[in-house]
């Protein structure tokens, strides 16, 4: 069956049912966004993303909006439930390719304002680090079928997100499992190819990859893969996106943050870096070479 890529809009996010109240009580109380701003502490720039449903507001933001604006007591409660909703989010692949044909622009529109980005993976090569075929065999193995088109354009925008390794102002941190290194989508000579991609792109100064092999004792489980995104714009709101079978679900707040936080750190101190992680991932290159003589 191919999931087509029309059909009837999705509910509103949690984002955007808190984005669509705050901004309909400050054009109710009369007040500019200026105004507000300078009301509450924050940027008239924020004030403009958070209405716009592209900045989440912390709840002490929203708490003070909600008293610049003299609201109810009931009003305040539910701006306070609204935001606590659009700390977690969960954006269902079905839903979500209802108005796209792929998801590679909209997870790029996340991951592109972020100036770190820290990928853990504990099943396939991160998409950041795939190569065309490897995508292709990927996408082949997965829950959604894409029509010819879709898979070109799904393909060719996971390349365009890799344009970003590039930018030298931007860090990029990788940990990945030797079970999603060893994983196999197609031939031996692809996951040559892959593992070869891997080891170059590790070369990148703003890039690094941390391998973490099954035969050291575990600090930490090996769980679903997730990332973690930092900004150095203090009104960007720092997030983790977990991969699940169905969906992505994004997570802002220190406190949803703070468990990947650590469990990046145990992972960190499980991995093989430097000259270490790039003589593992020579030795498993020469292995499958040897696989094929």
């Amino acid at each position: 069956m191919v999931i087509a890529a029309v059909g009837p809009e999705p509910p509103p996010s949690g984002r955007e049912l808190l984005a669509a109240e705050l901004r309909r009580l400050r054009e109710l109380s009369g007040w500019s966004g200026r105004r507000l701003a300078e009301r509450i502490g924050i940027s008239q720039s924020k004030v403009s993303r958070i209405e716009s449903g592209s900045a989440i507001p912390s709840l002490p933001e929203v708490k003070r909006w909600g008293k610049a604006l003299e609201v109810s007591v009931e009003t305040q409660e539910r701006l306070v439930s609204l935001a606590e909703a659009a700390f977690t989010e969960v954006h269902p692949y079905r839903a979500a390719l209802q108005r796209r044909g792929h998801l590679q622009d909209y997870v790029h529109e996340g991951e592109q304002r972020a100036d770190w980005v820290r990928t853990f993976q504990s099943e396939v090569v991160p998409g950041l680090l795939q190569i065309p075929d490897y995508t292709r065999s990927v996408l082949a193995l997965g829950e959604t079928e894409y029509s010819p088109e879709d898979l070109a354009a799904a393909i060719g925008g996971r390349l365009h997100r890799q344009l970003d390794l590039y930018d030298p102002t931007r860090r990029f941190d990788f940990l990945i499992t030797e079970s999603a290194l060893r994983w196999r989508p197609g031939s031996v000579d692809l996951q040559v190819a892959q593992l070869d991609r891997l080891s170059n792109v590790a070369t990148l100064e703003n890039v690094s990859v941390g391998l973490v092999p099954l035969d050291r004792q575990a600090t930490a489980q090996l769980s679903h893969s997730f990332v973690l995104r930092d900004h150095r714009d203090e009104e960007q709101e720092d997030s983790v996106v977990v991969e699940l079978v169905h969906g992505l679900v994004t997570l802002v707040g220190a406190a949803n943050r703070e468990p990947y936080e650590a469990r990046w750190a145990k992972l960190a101190g499980m991995a093989l870096h430097g000259d270490e992680a790039r003589d593992f991932l020579a030795e498993s290159i020469a292995h499958l070479r040897r696989s094929r003589a």
